[in-house]
């Protein structure tokens, strides 16, 4: 029997946002200031199958990487349910998660931490992690001197050696080096083969999305255009954005 690894129902997301003054006048008339509220997810539902890889598409501004935030638990939702059933859950995402004055191998045992494993855990993975991450001594430098391709391959390293069984991916498949691209490609395709590992990746590569998954959420403007199989989707989503 297929049971799925995440529900959502009737999602909402808004943020709120005061509208631009200036310090001085912000610190004197915070109270007068005007909160205008966009919402970003407009009460969408969905249900992931365990084991399934699913490609979330749409044009930038559609509310991929709030959604992604929110089932990694960043986000609250403002109404409706995201429901994991118990699972493990990390995401993979540049900018999301490392203390910028932490050193990598700090990051990486208080990322390990938040994902939910022990200290120990983590230190008899942390070897294996510096390994494949290619840092060298850069890895006890802190993080706020790491190029953005470093940062990628830390925050790769760290989701593929301590092994979540919800993985949520945004867009960092194509950051960093050709090598560590194509071994962080390879690396990928051993996670998503296990049957019980459910995986969502956000990304604008159809190659990606064609190569790696085997269904399709397609947002629009924070709604669910359409969702279904690759090759379904995939093809009304290209001409769309033609």
């Amino acid at each position: 029997m297929v049971k799925n690894a995440i529900e959502v129902k009737n999602l909402k997301i808004r943020y709120r946002c005061v509208n631009k003054l200036s310090i001085r006048k912000s610190l004197f008339k915070l109270k007068k200031s005007k909160v205008e509220t966009f919402e970003a997810i407009h009460g969408i539902s969905f249900d992931v199958q365990e084991g399934e890889i699913m490609g979330i598409i749409g044009k930038n501004g559609s509310g991929k990487s709030t959604l992604l935030r929110a089932m990694a638990g960043i986000f609250s939702p403002d109404e409706g349910t995201i429901d994991l059933h118990g699972h493990t859950v990390s995401l993979l995402s540049i900018g999301v998660g490392f203390q910028k004055k932490l050193t990598g191998r700090e990051n990486i045992i208080l990322s390990g931490m938040l994902l939910g494993f022990s200290e120990k855990q983590v230190r008899e993975k942390m070897d294996e992690i510096i390994e494949f991450s290619e840092l060298g001594d850069f890895i006890d430098k802190p993080v706020k001197t790491y190029s953005s391709g470093m940062y990628s391959k830390l925050a790769f390293s760290i989701t593929a050696v301590l092994e979540t069984e919800i993985m949520l991916i945004d867009e960092v498949l194509s950051v960093g080096d050709a090598k560590f691209k194509k071994k962080s490609y390879k690396k990928m395709k051993e996670l998503i083969t296990d049957s019980k590992r459910t995986v969502i990746i956000v990304s604008h590569s159809s190659d990606t999305i064609r190569k790696l998954c085997n269904t399709v959420l397609w947002l629009h403007d924070g709604n669910i255009k359409m969702q279904g199989s690759v090759d379904e989707v995939l093809p009304l989503y290209e001409e769309f954005m033609s």
